[in-house]
Parts: structure tokens; sequence; C-alpha cells
């Protein structure tokens, strides 16, 4: 594999250790401060060092307000409703939950809405393998049962899954944008537009927030996810879009889970029961059969969302 063909696989490796360790930051800072506030400052730092980056260098594309749209809307799905789902999801349920059900069931929901859309066909091993995945993350579920089943525990989950489906979406719509935009300018005017909605939905909590209150561990941990998990990370994963299809990129959340439960674990105490384990097993086997096929459908060659 060449340079240029091994880079994109380069910006997904560093983004998935950056995705895994953000479940952890996360998970210190909804501690601390609302949910809503928490998910507005994560993107709102980022949004500004994603600034400062594009102003710092010129020559990022011609501008169009079709692309800007184009990138906003994706935003909105991507930052916004992602980041009010996962951070009300992760103020309820471990963060060793969320990064499991995330990255795992990411990459089964853009290989169905793929099959849904025509974006690729529907082969009885991308069918079954969809239907091994759902069946994993059933088996998971049975396993909160094991570790103090509560409904508050339920429900976070549940919002995870919401995440998964957010994440699903913006792959497939982030790789049209990225048809007329640079990764930078369009990973700017995602996020500016996704922190935006976030910072309007977190106003009414500002009042209420009780700043002193914020150690000097959750304004460290707020920062990092900022610059790395956010601002990087996103960059990083639209440069790799630019070069891969949605399903292939989505894949390499598997990769997640690794750093999300090692962080969890180690930094958190959180707990992975045998029977989550097992789940998550049969959920990553059963997504791997349905998305490592090769596409057939002309629209994946042309630079259409696979």
């Amino acid at each position: 594999m060449s340079d240029q063909h091994a880079t994109p696989y380069l910006y997904l490796a560093i983004t998935m250790a950056l995705f895994g360790s953000a479940f952890t930051s996360s998970k210190v800072i909804v501690g601390e401060m609302p949910h809503g506030v928490a998910a507005a400052l994560r993107f709102g730092g980022a949004a500004v060092v994603l600034v400062v980056m594009t102003l710092l260098r010129p020559g990022t594309g011609s501008f169009s307000w079709r692309d800007l749209r184009r990138a906003g809307a994706a935003g909105l799905i991507g930052v916004f409703a992602y980041n009010i789902l996962f951070f009300w999801a992760i103020s309820l349920a471990p963060a060793v939950d969320g990064s499991v059900v995330v990255p795992v069931l990411s990459p089964v929901l853009t290989t169905f809405f793929s099959l849904v859309t025509g974006r690729e066909a529907a082969t009885a091993r991308r069918v079954g393998g969809l239907a091994i995945g759902v069946a994993g993350a059933i088996v998971f579920f049975a396993g909160i049962a094991t570790t103090g089943f509560t409904g508050t525990r339920l429900l976070g989950d549940l919002l995870y899954v919401g995440c998964a489906a957010c994440w699903a979406a913006y792959s497939i719509t982030s790789k049209k944008v990225l048809t007329g935009m640079d990764p930078l300018r369009a990973t700017t005017s995602a996020a500016g537009a996704g922190a935006l909605g976030l910072v309007l939905a977190a106003a009414p909590q500002l009042p209420d927030t009780d700043w002193a209150a914020v150690s000097a561990t959750g304004w460290a941990n707020l920062v990092f996810l900022a610059i790395g998990p956010t601002a990087l990370a996103y960059l990083f994963y639209y440069r790799a879009l630019k070069a891969v299809s949605p399903v292939t990129a989505t894949v390499t959340m598997f990769a997640v889970p690794v750093f999300g439960t090692a962080f969890s674990v180690a930094l958190l105490g959180e707990s992975f029961t045998a029977v989550q384990f097992a789940g998550a097993v049969i959920t990553i086997a059963g997504a791997l059969l349905a998305v490592t096929q090769k596409e057939k459908v002309a629209g994946v060659r042309s630079g259409v969302a696979a």
C-alpha cells in the first residue's frame, strides 16, 4: 500500500483513538456541569480552534453558499443532534456502554441506510450481517441486567443508539459535502453550525451553572475534548472521507471500543461483563460481514456516498 493510499487510514486510526478517549473525558465533565452546557462548550471551543486554523491556511477552496448550507446541514446532524443525545446519554449511562454501542452500531446503520437508498447492493451476505449485528446488540443490552439494571441506564444506552444513527447519517451526508469543499472548510462549517445550535440549546442552563464548582480537572478535560476528539478528530475524519466511502470510514469505528473500554475501566473504574463482551463480539462480527463486501453500485465509483 502506497503512502498516499495509507494516509486516509492513518487519519482514521488517530480519529478512532481520540474518539475512544472522548467517552471518559465527557463522563468527567458531565459530573461537574449540565450536559447541555458541556456539549456547547466542547463544540464552541472546537469551532473557535477550527476557525483559527482556517484563517491561518488561506486558499482552502472557493466559497459557495450551497456548499456552506450542505456542510451546515451535516453539522446539525453530526454535531448538534449527535451531541445533544451523546451528553444526555453519558449523564445517565456508563461511558463504557457508549464506547461500544455507538462505534459498533454506526457501521451497521450506515450499511443499512446505504442498502435502503440503493447505494449498495442488498446481498444475502449484507442482510445476514445486519441481522447478526442486531442480534448482538440485543445480547449486549441483555447484559446490562447483570450489572445492576436500571431504567436510567437503559434510557442512556438507547440514546447512544440514537447517536449511532446520527453518526451514520453524518458520514453519508458528509461524503456529498466533500465533493465541493476542502476538508478543513467543510469541518469548520459543520462544527460552526452544530456549535451554534448547541449554544442556543444550552442558553437556558447557563445562568444556573455553578462555574466555581468546576474543578481544574474538569476544565482540562473540556479543553482536551475541544481540541483533540473534536477539532482534530473531525478534521481527520473529513480528510479520510475525501478518499474512502462512508461504509469504509465507519467500519474503522470498531477500534473505538478498544480505546474507550480501556480508558473507562482504567480511569473511571467502570465494569464490562462477559455477556456485554459477547454481545459486542457478535455485533462486530455481523457488522464486518455486512460491510466488508466490494461495492457493486456505480454510484460508489463516481464518488457518491457508499
